[in-house]
């Protein structure tokens, strides 16, 4: 296997993210039009934790799931870019990367589509030992 394998599962995370992002604004937009908010109309400077609590739950969870796939992940990125600069190429990382990205995605849909919030802590907890453990091998190949 190739270091270059490792890169597979952040580029997948990635595209999710961006699908993430655009159902986000296709959700925003249409909850925006029966809310009766225009954006051309819009006071200045508006944001959308202005209007949030006038937004449906479920428009909201989609919303929220956007901002925490651009939070803990960046920490993911990270840790694959110096696993596959330190030329890692071990089936135990490409495992654990590959289950962060499917941790996280069974994740959105959970939390976009469903939010029992004792499963979703429950697969955030699972991702993060993905990640402690990708973190601790990066650690283990580059600095001991």
């Amino acid at each position: 296997m190739h270091s270059s394998a490792l890169l597979g599962p952040p580029a997948v995370l990635v595209l999710w993210s961006l699908v993430i992002l655009i159902w986000m604004v296709i959700t925003r937009f249409s909850a925006f039009a029966r809310e009766g908010i225009a954006l051309t109309t819009a006071p200045k400077g508006i944001r959308y934790a202005d209007v949030e609590s006038r937004m449906p739950a479920r428009v909201n969870w989609i919303s929220h799931n956007h901002t925490h796939l651009m939070e803990q992940p960046t920490i993911f990125y990270a840790v694959i870019a110096v696993l596959a600069i330190a030329g890692d190429n071990s089936s135990v990382n490409l495992t654990l990367a590959w289950s962060y990205v499917g941790l996280r995605i069974v994740h959105s849909l959970w939390q976009t589509l469903v939010n029992v919030v004792i499963v979703r802590v429950t697969l955030f907890a699972l991702s993060t030992f993905c990640l402690l453990g990708l973190a601790i091998n990066a650690v283990r190949i580059t600095v001991l």
